[in-house]
């Protein structure tokens, strides 16, 4: 007896997708392969930025399985493609900042034994036990954007500081939250995400108790059906 497979929502369309773009890009940077590197260079310029400010980055993310209708699945609207190509926008030049002058992959993936998100990556810039105001801060001040253009160039500062630290992001993660960000009552919702995040990573002193900081999330409402 098999089991039917649900297909995809949306959000993990978006979240495979960048998945996919950005592991091959990693790679490509990684090996010095001079198209991928020129194409980092060209997603930098991106970072913080809208979408429909630079045409030239266009040929760079390809969108094209966005309008494919996988089986069992139906097209996306047209608002549900808007969405899902800011999305991916926001989180491909983030990376390709995240990752400028890196040799190691500045992009991995959320795991239960290794977390990813943003959470948890602003929390490791912390010190063991004790909470950064003003890193603490700039992750608050992203979780109360009140729009995608705001939050990118939000998160753009965010990402600089995690550079610096050498500390990796699970960007295609993100890229699912920016898309579920986009719908109503769905900045609440990856509120909630970053704020878990933020707590489901902990130092371990020396006694061996985890240690965990606070992350305020005022949240009240679920994202409509679309954002799923």
């Amino acid at each position: 007896m098999t089991t039917a497979t649900a297909p995809a929502t949306p959000r993990e369309r978006v979240a495979r997708l960048a998945a996919g773009h950005i592991a091959a890009l990693q790679r490509g940077y990684l090996d010095d392969q001079s198209h991928a590197v020129a194409a980092l260079a060209r997603l930098r310029r991106g970072a913080g930025r809208e979408a429909g400010q630079l045409p030239d980055l266009w040929a760079l993310i390809d969108t094209g399985p966005l309008h494919e209708t996988p089986d069992g699945a139906r097209p996306l609207s047209e608002r549900e493609l808007v969405r899902a190509e800011d999305a991916l926008h926001v989180a491909l030049t983030l990376y390709a900042l995240h990752q400028q002058s890196r040799r190691s992959g500045m992009h991995q993936a959320d795991r239960p034994d290794r977390r990813q998100g943003l959470g948890a990556a602003v929390r490791r810039m912390m010190k063991p036990g004790e909470i950064d105001e003003p890193v603490h801060k700039r992750l608050v001040r992203a979780g109360t954007a009140p729009d995608l253009a705001v939050l990118a160039q939000r998160l753009r500062d965010i990402v600089v500081l995690l550079r610096r630290e050498d500390i990796e992001l699970d960007h295609a993660l993100l890229a699912g939250q920016l898309y579920t960000w986009q719908w109503p009552g769905g900045a609440d919702t990856v509120r909630r995400e970053w704020g878990r995040s933020f707590h489901a990573w902990h130092d371990q002193p020396k006694d061996g108790a985890p240690a965990s900081a606070g992350f305020d999330t005022t949240s009240t409402t679920d994202t409509d059906k679309d954002a799923s």
